[in-house]
């Protein structure tokens, strides 16, 4: 167990220390798709979802999941964020469209913001899908994964 980070010495879950890390600027950008059908799509731009538009729904659902991410993801530290975006781009696709989410979380602190920017983008897909189910329940939440993070002792990731 010595080799995990998150064990104690009695073989425990536990949460790291970061008390010793040093302060700096961290920054995470995460992605996740849904693919939708033509219907959908038509609905969104008509207004006909009956709950509202579901990427404005979406926006504050993936910047309340960011915030709320300590509270879900049972090892990770709550943080001051200091900022939280999402992007929403429709791509057409050979069978309908796909909706593409991005959420960019920023903070300075001694822990990264990766799980908060998976979150975000994750919280946002389940949202829109929320949205927009009574109109076609065959939409796919498909790839979620992390694009880039920066800053901490690792430095920079890039996704390939």
């Amino acid at each position: 167990m010595n080799n995990f980070t998150h064990w104690n010495e009695a073989g425990r879950p536990k949460m790291v220390d970061i008390s010793e890390k040093e302060m700096t600027t961290r920054t995470a950008i995460a992605r996740s798709t849904i693919t939708l059908s033509n219907e959908v799509y038509q609905a969104i731009q008509e207004g006909g979802i009956k709950k509202g538009d579901p990427t404005q729904v979406a926006q504050i659902a993936g910047i309340m999941g960011a915030k709320k991410t300590a509270d879900i993801i049972p090892m990770c530290h709550p943080i001051m964020l200091q900022g939280t975006d999402l992007q929403f781009d429709y791509q057409k696709t050979e069978n309908g469209y796909e909706l593409h989410i991005q959420a960019t979380v920023k903070c300075s602190g001694k822990t990264g913001v990766e799980m908060e920017a998976l979150t975000a983008v994750s919280i946002a897909a389940l949202t829109f899908y929320d949205m927009c189910k009574a109109v076609d329940k065959t939409m796919v939440i498909k790839e979620t994964y992390l694009v880039e993070k920066t800053g901490g002792k690792s430095g920079t990731f890039m996704h390939k």
